[in-house]
């Protein structure tokens, strides 16, 4: 009997993991749901991931590591001598207006990170990269401070009847950094 080869299935249940939570929040995540998504046997499900935790937490690694290499790229793309500023609400506005799936799929990994410390753990070390990434261009006392106003207008700018408004997304990133003189 033949032996189907697919190497790329791992990656592909991750991806269809992000999907379902996406549509139906994480408890529509079920290795059922999943398996159908991701068009693989339902027992691969197990081979790959023993439980629906190594599941979640494969797939919220993968969710956070994607999202920073996006930020990251942004701020690393800056070109010398631009206003480091700028980037971040290219961020916030990409972010904010762009990514909808992402900021449902962060806000559901929020959530799991409020009960379950393993997740906790995981936004902890997301955060630390992002705040990487600033300090390179804000000083580092400052990039915690960037890091919490860039989610926090994010998940404004999806929660919001009133609208992603630039300006005010631009003076709140100016307000909160202040001049940035002699600093890279």
């Amino acid at each position: 009997m033949a032996r189907r080869t697919d190497p790329d299935r791992r990656d592909r249940i991750v991806e269809a993991v992000l999907d379902v939570i996406a549509e139906h929040g994480t408890q529509g995540a079920t290795y059922r749901t999943v398996a159908a998504a991701a068009d693989v046997p339902l027992g691969s499900m197990t081979y790959h991931f023993p439980t629906r935790d190594a599941l979640l937490l494969a797939a919220f690694t993968h969710l956070a590591d994607t999202m920073h290499a996006r930020f990251d790229r942004v701020l690393a793309e800056l070109p010398p001598g631009s206003d480091p500023r700028e980037g971040v609400v290219r961020i916030i506005a990409g972010e904010g207006v762009e990514h909808r799936r992402d900021t449902v799929l962060q806000t559901e990994l929020w959530a799991l990170a409020v009960r379950d410390e393993r997740y906790r753990e995981l936004v902890q070390q997301w955060m630390h990269r992002s705040r990487g990434s600033l300090a390179r261009h804000f000083p580092a006392d400052l990039a915690p401070m960037i890091d919490a106003l860039y989610e926090g207008l994010v998940l404004h700018s999806w929660i919001s009847t009133e609208g992603f408004d630039l300006d005010r997304v631009r003076a709140a990133v100016r307000r909160l950094t202040g001049p940035l003189e002699g600093f890279p």
